[in-house]
């Protein structure tokens, strides 16, 4: 890699990281029913360092996980935020050996479903270990962890990529 993309990696990096640290501190629409939250855009940064590279991915997923620790959200959600390494970089691998993904819409719908299942899935076993190693009681575990989080997470997971989806085109045509 030359240092003009070198360059440009770390700036996008360093931006994106930026942003998915502020998200959660500074969102003013969010809804939080632990172990559930929806905080609008959460997963915007995540899903455009995933179209440009899995390091930039990883960096950034890690880096919103300590977003939501610094914006006073419960260890649940925290961990919830720390399983998205996960999906992230499954679609991140999956995108650098098929990028054309992304300019389907056909295969940028699937794709973006599935995600949208892995991510749930993710963030569901992250709840399941924390209350399984946490001993907290909760009422109704069946309702919490899989209509709250499993399919609240698929629904914000689709809508999230679609939003980041439209600003990664508009971004790659000014470049």
């Amino acid at each position: 890699m030359d240092i003009r993309k070198k360059t440009q990696f770390m700036t996008m990096t360093a931006l994106l990281t930026a942003i998915a640290i502020l998200i959660p501190i500074i969102m003013p629409f969010k809804i939080v029913i632990p172990p559930a939250s929806y905080t609008l855009g959460s997963h915007i940064p995540i899903f455009i360092a995933m179209f440009l590279s899995p390091l930039m991915a990883a960096f950034v997923i890690i880096a919103s996980s300590f977003g939501f620790l610094m914006a006073g959200y419960p260890p649940v959600i925290v961990l919830r935020a720390f399983s998205h390494i996960v999906f992230g970089t499954l679609g991140a691998l999956y995108l650098k050996k098929f990028p054309e993904t992304l300019d389907k819409p056909k295969a940028s719908w699937i794709f973006n479903f599935v995600l949208g299942v892995v991510h749930a899935i993710a963030e569901v076993i992250a709840c399941i270990i924390f209350y399984a190693t946490s001993g907290t009681n909760v009422e109704n575990m069946f309702y919490v962890l899989f209509v709250l989080v499993g399919f609240g997470t698929i629904v914000h997971s689709m809508v999230d990529y679609t939003l980041a989806l439209a600003v990664y085109k508009v971004l790659r045509k000014r470049r």
